[in-house]
């Protein structure tokens, strides 16, 4: 019998000193006790263990049970006698065995699972380990490190669950064990923080060090892709206890807030150089958790303006935006916390300068690719609604410079007549009493409207690619034509008008011309075709704007050719009206000076 083996190798060894125990000594303990466990012995096995007699030899050899154990307990339910008698093995196991032996026992458990059984290993072992972590003295930091980074090294793959129903359902288990590792990792973070407060110069460093590396990897992973919005019908979410608790063991550690060459704020003296490279990420969640979530607000400085925390987040924004813009599958945190500094600067409250920091032109940069690239909706709109907060922050001078900035960078049709139509809205309050500024009125505003009354390609230009931003153009020209007196040219519009003729208006009416000329033969050629064939159903291809269109019937392709006539008379018509008006003004001087 399995029991009698055991017996007879522990009656073996209880002879010998621990020096003489040998490696085939090791192996049929194993063996002997694993088949106790698998034939259904493990009462006796556990009778074996709390024999006094027994214990030099359990202490050297039982940690070898420990992998046999484990796959016993799981086999388990949560209430089945057996697992209980698993676990009461376990205990005995922790209390019994030599920390150092059992130590990587454990570990070697936990790097050895994986899939659906990643969750239910580490949480069985949390409470094993931790006990086991405290008993070391030598090498406790590397220990503790060790552990952390190898549970979370085995979380990371899992999926985080997002919507309310994956919350609460949980399947794999990681909400739950995201917050046992936090509890598991408190009796640590506690003894840092008690021996801080003890000594100002507190320097051992090294378990402080591991232990901040754990939170940071903890805000890569859950915490950056995790849903921490409070939902209705889950009392305690579990992402946003294990948000709160990550954070108040950064700052109980020190975490201090600092700004340090425009790069970022949170710095640690001791965490200077961990993981410098990884940690962009992790500090970009601990700003959202703090500025967006109000986690930890309360260690902030009330010292800090607004201006000066949206530069020090600038950093984290430009990454992760970015980002956005390549993946297209990264959750909103980023944006947030870039609307969230913006909505604490005054409109008209940035200075100009801040456009020589890197990160104020790249970021609203990268709103535009998100803007135009994404293909999922609701980043598109919020891209849209934070880029018009960050332009209504700048005073008139930071506008006209992203003005000039945007107009040059983003290739986007679309986008330039937002930004032209913002260009009308400044020269609009520039001409009121109450606004008088000079980067909407006279050479300031001339040299802009240069970007702005053009066609990219002349008369070449493709009229309908460029739709957008020559109505936005022409509506902007009909407004400083009607609103400017060429008496008073206050925007000096009236002294530039020959060359906005010479480059915009007349350009546009060849292009015009040639636009629908080519479109109305297209259309001609259709309807020959489609008598020809005698069917409106046969399957065509169309070239629309340089982009070759998906496969249609003749008849859908003569409503798209129809659809870009009607653009070009709407432009025609804009362009007939601007034309008339400035006709009317230049007579209506000419005829006062006669």
């Amino acid at each position: 019998m399995a029991v009698d083996e055991l017996q007879a190798i522990i009656q073996r060894c209880q002879i010998l000193e621990e020096a003489d125990f040998k490696g085939e000594d090791y192996d049929l303990f194993q063996v002997a006790g694993q088949k106790c466990l698998e034939d259904g012995y493990a009462a006796q096995l556990l009778e074996v263990i709390q024999n006094v007699k027994n214990r030099v030899v359990i202490k050297n050899m039982g940690w070898n049970l420990i992998s046999p154990l484990v796959r016993c307990i799981l086999a388990y339910k949560q209430e089945d006698e057996k697992r209980e008698l698993y676990l009461k093995i376990l205990d005995q196991l922790v209390q019994l065995c030599n920390p150092k032996e059992l130590f990587l026992g454990l570990l070697e458990q936990i790097e050895q699972t994986s899939g659906e059984k990643v969750c239910q290993t580490i949480m069985l072992l949390l409470q094993p380990l931790q006990t086991v972590l405290l008993k070391l003295q030598n090498k406790k930091a590397y220990s503790v490190g060790l552990s952390l980074a190898m549970i979370m090294d085995q979380l990371t793959p899992l999926p985080v669950p997002y919507t309310k129903q994956q919350i609460q359902e949980d399947k794999l288990g990681l909400c739950q064990c995201c917050n046992a590792v936090v509890d598991f990792a408190k009796p640590f973070v506690n003894e840092v923080v008690k021996n801080m407060e003890k000594s100002s110069e507190y320097n051992d460093t090294e378990l402080k060090e591991e232990l901040l590396k754990f939170c940071m990897k903890s805000l890569k992973y859950p915490l950056l892709t995790a849903q921490l919005e409070q939902l209705e019908g889950i009392e305690e979410h579990p992402f946003r206890h294990f948000a709160a608790e990550i954070v108040v063991s950064a700052f109980g550690m020190k975490l201090f807030l600092h700004h340090k060459r425009r790069r970022s704020y949170w710095e640690n003296q001791e965490f200077e150089d961990v993981e410098q490279k990884n940690s962009a990420d992790s500090l970009a969640c601990l700003s959202y958790l703090m500025f967006v979530q109000h986690f930890g607000i309360n260690c902030l400085p009330v010292v800090f303006s607004s201006s000066y925390l949206l530069q020090c987040n600038m950093t984290h924004i430009e990454i992760n935006v970015l980002y956005i813009c390549k993946v297209f599958v990264f959750p909103s945190h980023l944006q947030d916390l870039f609307e969230s500094c913006l909505l604490r600067v005054e409109d008209n409250g940035l200075l100009h300068q801040y456009l020589e920091f890197r990160e104020f032109i790249n970021v609203p940069q990268d709103l535009v690719k998100v803007m135009t690239l994404c293909p999922i909706e609701h980043l598109r709109k919020k891209s849209l609604s934070i880029l018009q907060l960050f332009i209504d922050k700048f005073e008139a001078e930071g506008k006209y410079t992203l003005f000039r900035c945007l107009l040059k960078t983003s290739n986007h049709a679309g986008v330039e007549g937002y930004i032209i139509k913002n260009i009308k809205d400044q020269i609009h309050l520039s001409l009121t009493v109450t606004h008088d500024n000079v980067w909407f009125t006279g050479h300031h505003l001339i040299s802009l409207l240069d970007l702005v009354l053009l066609l990219p390609e002349g008369a070449e230009t493709d009229l309908l690619q460029y739709s957008d931003r020559i109505m936005a153009s022409l509506n902007l020209l009909r407004y400083l034509v009607i609103k400017d007196c060429e008496s008073d040219n206050q925007t000096g519009v009236w002294t530039a008008i020959a060359k906005i003729e010479k480059n915009f208006l007349k350009p546009l009416h060849v292009g015009l011309n040639m636009s629908k000329a080519h479109y109305e033969a297209e259309i001609k050629n259709k309807k020959e075709n489609r008598r020809e064939a005698d069917s409106s159903n046969t399957i065509c291809s169309l070239t629309v704007s340089g982009e070759k269109m998906p496969a249609m019937t003749t008849e859908m392709q003569l409503q798209v050719l129809h659809s870009a006539l009607f653009t070009f008379d709407l432009i025609e018509s804009v362009l007939a009206r601007v034309e008339e008006l400035i006709e009317v003004k230049v007579k209506a001087v000419m005829d006062g000076n006669i």
